[in-house]
């Protein structure tokens, strides 16, 4: 969502605003000093063309069953085993050269999966993007032992093709049903026959699902592989919306089912297969059909599935358990909120089958939890004023869990272990953002760390946090950066007139001078979710900063109320009315850079994209005057406009609180615009759709008001 079309972007900032009526002046004097430096400027081909300062990591790697080991796939397409402790490679797991397909050349394949006891390779080749996360593609199975491949379907390309727990069976969903293919006997089964295209779909989720509750493939193995278990939504009432490209002489349309705020969703069911008696049995869900179903996953009974339920204001959650051979629930755990309750997949079962962990913000803060089920007793395993973020698992041996917290600094990241006892400990550095990938034991890790002006680090650790060997440092790319005029990214902190501190990054000219007074240029997010004021290395978007640096901007980003980081009461006070403290929260930043003596406050620009594209427009409409320049890329400008599940997280309904939608949504302030403004979106946008900057063009020239706009044909949100 934040990688955008910035050279386009700073032509208008740069070269045509009225941001900067004394720029010219001000660039003169410091282009003398700047350009008699030995260091380079950056140019947009340094940044997005060459790839002068791309970094690595090694997400990719996978461990092994043992523990010890982990395979990687090397420039060749070559899957390797290696040593957690030496790094060595110790054989090679599948050779591409052996596997000519045809006169083509030999299979390349973009991913790959073990089956559970790592004899075969569940290959994916051809892919290709159906929305933002899903994709379908031609699925082949290798046997590592035997050194055959197998081609899952040649009916069609497949999506989420996944290996039975005993290997001998692949799942997959095509034209919106769910088959099985037996690799033994070569037969190909449909488990549904029912799917049909904008109407019923079988194993995959809508486009709803899929966007707002993070996952795409809807379709779970039992632990056995006994039972399979599956999503059917029922889309038929669901409203649909039109994507046009212009790619063709006639242009094509594209419809989906896509709910917008308050409109009618998808209802959705839960079915398990039995592999014993082939019979499809429906789980006895409530009648009520305006709910969620955000999350299933089989217990470790090969007969007992859980499923967390929701109402469509998702503010209460059940956890349920379901019998597989007959369909009855009965509920392990209950929670509601007064706001909204986040979704996750932190949800452990434990082997002994009485209890579960499970995180919650309940108290204020999102922590980890021990839950004993025939009782409903628990025990807090994490406390105190942070932010687990992330959950890694939980290691039954040593009764440890490991995650990642705030626990040093709402602006870093770092992974902790803690026992059931409550023995914690850091195990990654402890500044900037650290993320680990742990083996099958937890007897080792992979953790990436990196700050606001360093590349990723890479190495294995051992969980008591000793550093075992380097495995990538992106040397090349910080050497290169040694070449450049670049400025440091500083972080600070200020109190607004609420007395609400904020916590931001400032990046000033590399020739900065006190004395003289610059133009600013806010980046702005200001959403649920995303925190743009993070100690972590920002890729190309760090290098973009810094070239407006070079050309004499101050750049500035702001975490406001809403976002993530700092607990429940600091993210939820946007319930019901979103928009209204997040954008308080940016006029105050205004207020303080103003007040700055480096800083000319009358050349102030704001910029952002999507949640960001409606804070900017918010910013020049409703409290226009504040910045003279604004930059919207994929605004919502109307929360009617945007998804059920999303908003109404957020807002509830329009029906409900009509308001909370009507008073921040930029489209209703369009009479008020002042400055510069320029509005940018991709024509076919699946998330955020045109229609949200069609609708404002429209109020803007209703009431007068001057603006520029570029639009991307058969461009989605990324564009």
């Amino acid at each position: 969502m934040l990688a955008f079309s910035v050279g386009l972007l700073f032509k208008y900032i740069f070269m045509r605003n009225k941001l900067l009526p004394a720029f010219a002046a001000a660039y003169l004097w410091l282009a003398p000093t700047l350009f008699a430096q030995d260091k380079k400027l950056l140019t947009y081909a340094d940044i997005w063309g060459s790839r002068t300062f791309a970094s690595k990591t090694v997400s990719e790697l996978k461990s092994m069953n043992n523990g010890s080991t982990f395979s990687d796939m090397d420039a060749d397409q070559n899957i390797v085993r290696y040593s957690f402790v030496t790094g060595k490679p110790l054989d090679t797991l599948f050779s591409a050269k052996s596997l000519a397909m045809d006169s083509q050349g030999m299979l390349t394949f973009s991913e790959y999966v073990f089956n559970s006891d790592e004899s075969k390779l569940l290959l994916t080749t051809a892919s290709e993007p159906i929305y933002r996360h899903s994709s379908k593609a031609n699925y082949f199975v290798y046997d590592v032992i035997t050194k055959k491949l197998q081609e899952v379907s040649d009916g069609g390309k497949q999506m989420y093709a996944s290996f039975s727990p005993d290997g001998n069976k692949v799942a997959f969903v095509r034209d919106n049903n769910l088959y099985i293919k037996n690799l033994i006997t070569d037969k190909e089964t449909a488990i549904t026959t029912d799917g049909k295209k904008n109407e019923i779909i079988n194993g995959a989720n809508d486009w709803v699902y899929e966007e707002e509750f993070g996952f795409s493939q809807s379709y779970q193995w039992s632990a056995k592989g006994n039972f399979i278990a599956w999503y059917r939504f029922d889309e038929s009432r669901v409203k649909e919306f039109t994507l046009t490209y212009y790619d063709s002489l006639y242009p094509r349309e594209e419809r989906y089912k896509y709910p917008k705020a308050g409109e009618e969703n998808s209802t959705v069911d839960i079915f398990i297969y039995d592999f014993s008696t082939t019979k499809k049995i429906k789980v006895e869900l409530s009648s009520e059909k305006d709910q969620y179903i955000p999350r299933i996953k089989w217990m470790h009974l090969d007969n007992e599935l859980s499923i967390i339920r929701m109402n469509r204001e998702q503010n209460k959650m059940e956890l349920l358990k379901c019998n597989a051979i007959n369909g009855k629930i009965f509920t392990l755990y209950e929670e509601s909120s007064a706001s909204y309750i986040p979704i996750n997949d932190d949800l452990t079962f434990l082997s002994d089958g009485k209890s579960f962990i499970y995180s919650s913000d309940k108290n204020g803060y999102n922590h980890l939890y021990l839950r004993t089920i025939a009782d409903n007793s628990e025990k807090q395993i994490t406390s105190g004023n942070f932010e687990v973020t992330e959950f890694y698992g939980f290691d039954e041996k040593t009764k440890t869990c490991f995650y990642q917290s705030t626990e040093i600094s709402p602006m870093d990241r770092q992974v902790f272990s803690i026992t059931l006892s409550g023995k914690k400990k850091l195990i990654s550095p402890s500044s900037g953002t650290c993320a680990a990938t742990f083996s099958s034991t937890f007897s080792h890790c992979v953790i990436t760390h990196s700050t606001a002006t360093t590349p990723y680090d890479c190495a294995v650790f051992t969980t008591a946090g000793k550093k075992v060997r380097a495995l990538e440092d992106n040397k090349s790319t910080k050497d290169k950066m040694v070449g450049y005029n670049l400025s440091p990214q500083e972080f600070f902190k200020f109190k607004t007139t609420e007395n609400i501190e904020l916590n931001g990054w400032m990046i000033k000219p590399p020739q900065f001078n006190p004395a003289q007074k610059y133009p600013v240029l806010v980046f702005v997010y200001g959403g649920p979710g995303v925190q743009t004021v993070l100690n972590k290395w920002g890729g190309s978007n760090f290098f973009w900063f810094q070239m407006l640096a070079q050309k004499g901007y101050v750049v500035v980003s702001v975490d406001n109320r809403g976002t993530p980081g700092r607990g429940k009461i600091f993210s939820d006070c946007i319930y019901k009315n979103m928009g209204d403290n997040e954008v308080k929260d940016q006029v105050e930043l205004s207020k303080f850079l103003a007040s700055q003596s480096y800083i000319d406050k009358e050349r102030m620009g704001v910029y952002g994209w999507s949640f960001g594209g409606y804070m900017s427009s918010l910013l020049m409409t409703k409290t226009a005057g504040v910045f003279k320049t604004g930059i919207a890329v994929a605004p919502v400008t109307n929360w009617r406009y945007y998804d059920s599940i999303y908003t109404e997280r957020y807002l509830q309904t329009p029906q409900k609180n009509p308001q909370g939608y009507d008073t921040n949504s930029p489209v209703f302030y369009a009479d008020k615009l002042k400055g510069n403004f320029m509005l940018i979106h991709g024509l076919t946008d699946d998330n955020v759709h045109f229609q949200n900057s069609a609708e404002l063009v429209n109020a803007l020239v209703k009431n007068k008001k001057q603006f520029s706009s570029f639009y991307y044909p058969n461009q989605a949100h990324n564009i």
